[in-house]
């Protein structure tokens, strides 16, 4: 994909490269596995991974695998809905620590979350996410889990997913730009502006209209402002609290 972007598109695996991309007038992309499969349990595979500039992974889909439990999709119910880690999965994180890949807690299972919690030395990170106080989907974090991450010094990237925003997580794509701006605001005001991003998952659920694609962010930027959040609030969501997180997380 790089190479057929005539130069347009350059790939990052740490800050400064981010940053030089940005400079130049890049899109800058970072390489991120969802779910871990293509890994087996001697962890050989994560290295030739990182290698090849591997810097984000979440352990699990929603599904199981040798790492861990994926929290299934359901609605209403509570994201507690089985094991967490299994002892390949407390290896993966620390090994992921060790050598500065970001771990993604998006799609593990409640239990799950809490293990990789209790090991890892770094902020905890959900790339796309919800709040389950708002909507009780399993896919949701819980005010509790909000709060850890907060503590930890991480982000919770704002999921833009209908069926995750929406109080009755309904698919439905009609659904207005205010109910994503309150549902965002909920974020902000529970973990303050330096813990929350945009986490979109375009290529992977049904959006907004208002938001189809990465072109419509403004919709959602100028929502923001014309419900008072200032310029500096607006960049740290939009940027600055992730380059922080990737400075943080990366060796």
């Amino acid at each position: 994909m790089v190479a057929r972007a005539a130069g347009k598109i350059r790939w990052a695996t740490s800050v400064d490269e981010i940053e030089a991309g940005r400079n130049d007038g890049k899109f800058v992309i970072v390489l991120h596995l969802e779910g871990a499969e293509a890994i087996d349990a001697d962890l050989d595979e994560l290295d030739q991974l990182y290698a090849s500039g591997l810097r984000s992974l979440g352990p699990v889909w929603s599904r199981p695998n040798i790492f861990g439990h994926g929290v299934p999709f359901a609605y209403p119910r509570s994201p507690d809905t089985g094991p967490g880690l299994t002892e390949a999965g407390k290896e993966l994180v620390k090994a992921c620590n060790g050598l500065g890949i970001m771990l993604d807690v998006s799609h593990l299972n409640e239990r799950g979350f809490w293990d990789l919690a209790a090991i890892s030395t770094a902020p905890l990170v959900a790339t796309h996410a919800c709040a389950h106080a708002i909507c009780r989907s399993t896919r949701n974090l819980t005010d509790r889990q909000l709060d850890a991450i907060r503590e930890s010094g991480g982000v919770v990237g704002f999921n833009f997913s209908v069926c995750d925003v929406r109080p009755d997580a309904c698919l439905e794509p009609d659904t207005p730009i205010d109910t994503v701006v309150q549902h965002l605001s909920y974020l902000i005001e529970r973990l303050g502006d330096d813990h929350v991003a945009f986490g979109s998952d375009f290529d992977g659920a049904v959006m907004p209209l208002p938001l189809r694609d990465a072109s419509q962010l403004q919709n959602l930027i100028e929502s923001l402002r014309r419900c008072g959040f200032d310029d500096t609030t607006l960049r740290k969501i939009a940027l600055d609290n992730w380059m922080r997180v990737f400075s943080q997380s990366w060796r």
